[in-house]
C-alpha cells in the first residue's frame, strides 16, 4: 500500500515529493489500511475460526478482544483522515474514506459474501493508494495516475484468485463464495490468465503515452513475461497456486521500484 502510495506521489512530481508532506500522506495511507485490515478482522471473525490457514489471526483476536481491536481501528483510520483533511488536501481525505468504505465496509460484509465475483469491484480500495499518493502532490488527478491505477486493479483478481485456488476447501468449509468455490478450477484459472495476460499491455501503456522512457517499457516487458510464465506454469500447467500467489506480489513490487527508478533515473538522481 505504502509502496503504491509513493509511486503515485513521484509520478505526480516527477521526481521526489517534499519529505514531509510524503511522509504525512504514506502514515495516513498505513494507518487507514491497518485499520481497515484489523475492522476486516473483526467483521470476518467467524469464518476465520473455520479456515485453518487464520488460526494466529483469529487466536491473535481473542486474546486482544473484539472491542479493543475495533476501538484501535477506527481510532486509526479517523486519525488518518483528520490529519488528511487538515494538513494535505481534501481530495485524498475523501480518497482514504472511500477506500476505508470500500474494503473495510462494502467488500467484507457485502461484496465477498454475496458474489463469487467480489474481489473485481473489490480491487478497487485495493488500488486507491496510487491516487491517494498522487493527490498528495497534485489534486488535479492526472492520466498517468490513473492508468498505474487501473493497473493496480487489474493486478489484484488474479492475485487473489491464485490463493483462493490454493485455500478453496477452507473458503468452502467458512460458506465463503470465492470463484473456485462457486464456478470451478478451470473457469477460474481462465480469468487468472486473462486478467494476468492484460496486465503488461497496460503498465506499457505509460511508455507509450509519454509518461515513462523506454528504460521502463523494456522493464515492464521483461517483468510482464517473467510474471505470464510464472503463472501458466504454476496455476495452467501445475497446482503451484502459492507460487502464483508469491509471484504475483514479486512482479507488483518489481514494476513500482521500475517506474520509481526510472523517473528518478530521468532527473538524474
Amino acid at each position: 500500500m505504502t509502496l503504491a502510495g509513493f509511486s503515485g506521489m513521484v509520478l505526480a512530481r516527477r521526481g521526489l515529493p517534499d519529505p514531509g508532506k510524503a511522509i504525512l500522506a504514506l502514515a495516513c495511507i498505513l494507518a487507514s489500511a491497518g485499520g481497515s485490515a484489523a475492522l476486516n478482522t473483526v467483521f470476518d471473525a467467524g469464518m476465520d475460526a473455520k479456515m485453518p490457514r487464520l488460526s494466529r489471526r483469529a487466536a491473535a483476536l481473542r486474546s486482544l478482544g473484539r472491542g479493543n481491536v475495533a476501538a484501535v481501528a477506527v481510532a486509526a483510520i479517523a486519525a488518518s483522515l483528520l490529519l488528511s483533511a487538515l494538513w494535505i488536501n481534501g481530495t485524498v481525505s475523501l480518497l482514504l474514506a472511500a477506500a476505508v468504505a470500500g474494503y473495510a465496509l462494502l467488500y467484507t460484509l457485502v461484496w465477498k459474501r454475496r458474489s463469487p465475483y467480489g474481489t473485481i469491484p473489490g480491487a478497487v480500495p485495493g488500488a486507491l493508494p496510487v491516487l491517494i499518493g498522487y493527490a498528495a502532490v497534485n489534486p488535479r488527478l492526472g492520466m498517468d495516475g490513473v492508468v498505474l491505477f487501473l493497473f493496480l486493479v487489474l493486478w489484484q483478481p488474479p492475485h487473489f484468485w491464485a490463493l483462493a485456488l490454493r485455500h478453496q476447501e477452507e473458503y468452502r468449509a467458512a460458506g465463503v463464495p470465492v470463484l473456485p468455490v462457486a464456478m470451478g478450477e478451470p473457469y477460474t484459472k481462465v480469468l487468472i490468465f486473462l486478467y494476468a495476460a492484460a496486465l503488461p499491455p497496460l503498465s506499457l501503456s505509460l511508455w507509450a503515452l509519454g509518461y515513462l522512457s523506454s528504460r521502463f517499457a523494456w522493464a515492464a516487458l521483461l517483468l510482464g513475461g517473467a510474471f505470464l510464465v510464472a503463472f501458466y506454469r504454476d496455476t495452467v500447467v501445475t497446482k503451484r497456486y502459492g507460487r502464483a500467489f508469491a509471484a504475483s506480489i514479486v512482479y507488483l513490487a518489481l514494476v513500482m521500484l521500475a517506474l520509481l527508478a526510472d523517473v528518478l533515473g530521468v532527473l538524474g538522481i
